[in-house]
């Protein structure tokens, strides 16, 4: 028999008051953020046109919500903390076309029961308000009250009478952060509304009423992402897609900013997640996110509301015309943006000089023969002082049979990880996988890709940064330890967003780890006098920058995000030896075939695949 089975039999009885509370309380009432959500909304509900939001020690200590709605007689405000007791549905029919943000009667009654509830209200037109007071169910006081219109409502101690549930909570600061992300989802339903947010005694979010969505979000998001967005609005069939999409090359790691509404309620909806992901097809990297603000407006009469207790979720009668519908409304965003977005930010510019920029270590180390000096772009079956060299073009003479010679060729092989860079010391891994066999390094192409030749004919193509950074990171992965500093005669000031600096504070221990120093003499201001030695300072404030943004989440994050900067890029000429340095440690790193960012390293092709190229063979 089950533990958990009963071991008497019992009779069936209805559950006391109290016992269906606490239940129906576990299904609306999971954090504090949950319950900010039910007393917005409800606020939102009763006509409010101004709302202040205050919270302490994470909600947990407090909740206060003041509203300037139509506010309830002392006889409705006694029924709003009774179970099922509703002014939003009343009948069967309006609950199958629910335009309001609940209607449940269990969300007062259930967090009264869990919480020191105050809920004080004045309805309109009267000249003095009612107030009641409940303490973990049972009402303990009621009366009179002075307000001057709307209602307020105090919610104390949540959970204070139920250990269990407390015990589930994580820290104050992790429970004020989820409490903001739901007063903000919330806030860009309704920008007709004057909406304040405080925390601790301290003021996060004002946003006057009637101010345009990207005015709103800028708030909250840095400008790194604010400045990159577009708008949108689309119409297709009945359906009504409008919003913001941010730019590709503002995308990060995290899908946090894309936000989904349908009929101005927050959801969280797989199939809208998919059809705005596949939207930016071919623009992302494989781990990366837009950020991106979706409202859809469908008939009612072809939604399921009532899916999910706390409303979360919905149900589509037809999901592949709202599929459709956001991808294609998402898609004439992108098209404003231009060809220009069409690029990733892991594909850096090309420097048409051919060399490294001298303020920056050489990525291949200092043993390197040419580490003194400008690359020259040495090329294999080039000389030194041909045309092509001189004129810096990116064709290739390239002789694609095998050589004679043994002057002339330069083979990597199976086994070797000759002329490792002195950087991060690199050795074979003992999962890294095996070789089939060596291959010929025939040159460079474009001053980006390494051509090889493999001992069966194969063609393959690397590119150069993606598989500079897998190294790099790898480095990362092996060390895990503090990274090498440099100081800096002056000190590098960044300006902080909120957001950023919030960023700042959860990702200050790593970036300590890769090397920085900081400072940040006022809330808004970040001081740094030291940077990793494999970045120059323009690269350190990029780096810290695109850090505070959001385009990385922890240090895994942020060592990606090192060896890209860090990395060799598109557009440097590498000398042989570099070449050959270079891929000789590459071939001896594990999950050699992907960038950091998911980005294939190699492209190749078989005998067979370039005789179907040129019609050889059917």
């Amino acid at each position: 028999m089950p533990s958990s089975a009963l071991k008497t039999k019992r009779p069936i009885r209805i559950m006391p008051p109290e016992l269906q509370n606490q239940i129906a309380a576990g299904e609306v009432v999971e954090r504090p953020a949950s319950v900010l959500k039910e007393l917005m909304e409800n606020s939102l509900d009763a006509g409010a046109t101004s709302i202040d939001i205050s919270i302490d020690q994470g909600g947990q200590g407090l909740i206060e919500i003041l509203d300037n709605g139509w506010g309830m007689t002392p006889d409705e405000l006694e029924l709003a903390l009774t179970r099922h007791a509703t002014s939003k549905v009343t009948n069967i029919r309006e609950l199958a076309t629910i335009d309001s943000f609940g209607f449940r009667g269990e969300a007062l009654p259930s967090i009264a029961s869990v919480s020191r509830l105050t809920l004080t209200s004045i309805a309109q037109g009267e000249d003095e308000g009612f107030e009641v007071e409940v303490d973990a169910g049972r009402v303990v006081s009621r009366g009179p009250a002075a307000l001057r219109s709307g209602t307020r409502l105090t919610v104390r101690d949540l959970f204070v009478s139920i250990p269990a549930r407390l015990k589930f909570l994580k820290t104050p600061a992790t429970e004020a952060r989820r409490c903001q992300e739901a007063f903000f989802r919330l806030a860009l339903t309704r920008l007709d509304v004057h909406l304040s947010f405080t925390s601790g005694g301290r003021k996060v979010f004002t946003f006057q009423a009637d101010e345009p969505l990207p005015k709103r979000l800028a708030q909250a998001w840095p400008p790194a992402v604010t400045d990159a967005l577009q708008p949108f609005d689309y119409r297709q069939d009945n359906y009504r897609i409008h919003g913001v999409a941010g730019g590709p090359q503002a995308a990060q790691g995290r899908g946090d900013r894309i936000l989904l509404y349908v009929n101005g309620r927050p959801v969280q909806d797989k199939m809208l997640l998919r059809a705005v992901r596949d939207a930016y097809s071919g623009r992302l990297l494989s781990r990366e996110y837009p950020q991106a603000v979706v409202f859809a407006e469908i008939p009612s009469q072809e939604l399921d509301v009532n899916v999910h207790p706390a409303k979360n979720e919905v149900r589509f009668r037809n999901e592949s015309a709202v599929f459709s519908a956001v991808r294609r409304a998402i898609l004439s965003a992108l098209e404003q943006t231009g060809p220009a977005a069409e690029y990733s930010r892991h594909a850096p510019s090309f420097d048409r000089n051919g060399s490294f920029d001298r303020g920056m270590p050489n990525p291949l180390g200092a043993n390197s023969s040419n580490a003194s000096q400008p690359f020259l772009g040495t090329r294999i079956g080039v000389s030194p002082g041909s045309d092509f060299q001189r004129r810096g073009e990116c064709e290739l003479p390239l002789d694609l049979r095998p050589r004679d010679t043994q002057t002339d060729e330069h083979w990597l092989k199976a086994d070797a990880v000759a002329s490792q860079p002195a950087g991060p010391s690199i050795s074979q891994a003992p999962n890294a996988p095996a070789f089939s066999g060596p291959e010929l390094y025939l040159g460079q192409l474009a001053e980006t890709y390494l051509i090889l030749r493999g001992e069966d004919g194969t063609l393959s193509l690397i590119d150069q940064h993606a598989a500079h950074e897998r190294v790099l990171y790898h480095s990362f992965e092996q060390t895990g330890q503090r990274g090498d500093s440099q100081p800096l005669v002056s000190p590098l000031q960044l300006t902080l967003h909120p957001s950023e600096a919030t960023q700042l504070q959860e990702l200050w221990a790593d970036l300590k780890l890769l090397g920085f120093d900081m400072q940040t003499p006022t809330p808004d201001t970040l001081s740094v006098r030291a940077i990793p030695a494999l970045l120059t300072a323009s690269r350190a404030k990029e780096y810290l920058r695109a850090a505070v943004s959001g385009q990385a989440k922890d240090i895994r994050g942020l060592w990606a995000m090192m060896s890209c900067k860090a990395a060799i890029k598109a557009g440097q000429s590498l000398a042989l030896d570099e070449a050959l340095s270079l891929l000789a440690t590459w071939r001896g790193t594990p999950d050699r075939d992907y960038c950091p960012h998911g980005r294939p390293v190699r492209v190749s092709w078989s005998l067979g695949d370039l005789e179907r190229l040129f019609k050889r063979k059917a």
